[in-house]
């Protein structure tokens, strides 16, 4: 039988992940202890209380149905969440849907909007599942450069007028992945404004919204006036809470938008297992206690790896938040794909290419801040002693 892919998945590149972990347990193989800051998957366990909550939930014979999308005792909590946090009025019967984690809500949301030929603006560097999700809706990303004159916020006034106005959707992520930059009202005010001119749909991936460091914390864009009116926010408990393999966030903002992504979703899953979204309310109940601690330890974590890099010759993109550190490397006649697999053939430390979020990363690599900071110093250590080699892994 002959077995073909389809034309769409020309679409979508292969994902380096499982070539940076192959070479990395090469590595590992002739007995290196590897120091993975690849992926941002948080090292930090879930809190008991929520662990806990989880356990006595799934002991429970009647846990084990269908969901059929979010629970009202979840959206109430993340209601209140948004109320506490940002002094947002959310309607938990209207205005909040429940995901299986944000890569899911953000491959589908453009298809619930999109049609073949509109233009969605998206940064570069972005987060890679936005370019998934715009390609699934054969719609056609325009990337707006995230450049540091501009702080690495996007500029609305280089958009071409012949694009804004064929624009559906715009996807903003702040903190950023891979540039962790930071939102501010001003910069908040100028989106709405820009959308509700050329009639665009806002989605702003609020992931990182608890990783903040020195500064203030993050503001929700729900928060800016007008924002409910052309945009909706996706937030996550992967990071601020510790439960990436749990799968679950949810998506908050404008009522009618919200209606036609539950159409969407209505055809494609039947929800969230009821135990974690129990473990999630008790995690959002809590979200002063747990993220508080979750900054401390990153925040000591994010001075660590910058002050480090930068005592080595690394250009370290400024950040205020996140929870990755975005730089260049010395050694720049090497591209950063091939500095990345050179660094853990020489090293044993595992980082990830810029240039695999846009080609604006080119020349950069991200390091996640995700091991304890005895082992962040000795990746600093390690990076250090690299030598100029010829390109060539």
């Amino acid at each position: 039988m002959k077995i073909e892919r389809s034309k769409k998945m020309a679409m979508f590149p292969k994902a380096i992940f499982g070539d940076l972990k192959a070479a990395a347990n090469r590595k590992a193989a002739s007995g290196t202890k590897l120091i993975d800051l690849s992926l941002g998957s948080p090292d930090l366990p879930p809190d008991e209380k929520v662990r806990m909550e989880l356990s006595n939930q799934a002991a429970l014979a009647s846990s084990y149905g269908y969901t059929l999308g979010g629970t009202k005792k979840f959206y109430q909590a993340v209601a209140n969440y948004y109320k506490r946090r940002s002094n947002v009025d959310l309607d938990p019967e209207s205005e909040i849907i429940q995901t299986m984690g944000s890569q899911e809500g953000l491959v589908h949301v453009p298809m619930a909007f999109c049609n073949p030929g509109d233009y969605v603006l998206t940064t570069n560097p972005a987060y890679v599942a936005y370019d998934a999700g715009i390609h699934l809706a054969e719609a056609i990303p325009y990337y707006m450069p995230l450049l540091e004159e501009n702080s690495f916020l996007p500029d609305f006034d280089a958009i071409p007028v012949e694009i804004a106005e064929k624009a559906k959707m715009m996807i903003l992520n702040l903190p950023g992945n891979p540039v962790p930059a930071m939102p501010s009202e001003v910069f908040f005010a100028k989106v709405v404004a820009f959308a509700r001119k050329y009639n665009i749909i806002v989605l702003h991936d609020a992931a990182y919204s608890e990783f903040y460091f020195d500064g203030g914390k993050p503001m929700s864009f729900l928060s800016t006036p007008g924002a409910k009116e052309i945009g909706m926010e996706i937030n996550s408990l992967s990071k601020s809470f510790s439960l990436a393999g749990a799968r679950i966030a949810y998506i908050a903002g404008n009522a009618e938008m919200i209606s036609i992504i539950q159409e969407l979703k209505s055809n494609l899953d039947y929800g969230t297992y009821q135990p974690i979204q129990d473990a999630a309310c008790v995690a959002l109940d809590h979200a002063e206690e747990i993220t508080d601690r979750l900054r401390s330890v990153f925040t000591k974590r994010h001075h660590i790896l910058v002050e480090g890099l930068e005592s080595i010759g690394w250009n370290v993109t400024p950040s205020e938040g996140g929870m990755f550190v975005f730089a260049k490397y010395p050694n720049q006649e090497m591209n950063d794909i091939d500095f990345v697999y050179h660094a853990i053939e020489k090293t044993g430390v595992v980082m990830v290419p810029g240039s695999i979020f846009g080609d604006a990363g080119k020349n950069y690599v991200r390091l996640a801040l995700v091991q304890e900071e005895s082992l962040l110093k000795e990746a600093v250590e390690r990076l250090g002693k690299l030598s100029k080699v010829e390109v060539g892994v």
